[in-house]
């Protein structure tokens, strides 16, 4: 079945960096699209980052874009998330999924700013 695995959330100071990852399994990740979601209790999903599925393409949120850098090792089924210059407003978990996204989704991974 498709799964998500995420981790590397943590408590970060603002300006601080981080590095999510997640690995995928029960379909062809090689051959789609990639995508990095937020969601927080009560808020809407949002759409933070998307590869192509070879990696020649990447787009971003208006709102992270800049500080974030989505990438991906197709060998191991892995995408990532760098995460530069942290503001409080990123607060929240991250998901990642296919783009447009499968039906399931992983646990996330909770990314707090704090001082």
């Amino acid at each position: 079945q498709v799964q998500f695995v995420e981790s590397g959330g943590d408590l970060v100071q603002p300006g601080g960096s981080l590095r999510l990852s997640c690995v995928a399994s029960g379909f062809a990740f090689s051959m789609a699209a990639m995508s990095w979601y937020r969601q927080g209790p009560g808020s809407e999903r949002e759409l933070v980052a998307t590869i192509t599925w070879l990696g020649g393409t990447t787009t971003y949120a208006d709102s992270v874009r800049g500080r974030f850098t989505i990438s991906r090792d197709n060998a191991i089924n892995a995408v990532y998330l760098q995460m530069n210059s942290l503001k409080f407003e990123d607060t929240t978990k991250y998901y990642c999924n296919r783009f447009p996204p499968a039906r399931e989704w992983g646990q996330g991974t909770q990314v707090t700013v704090s001082s």
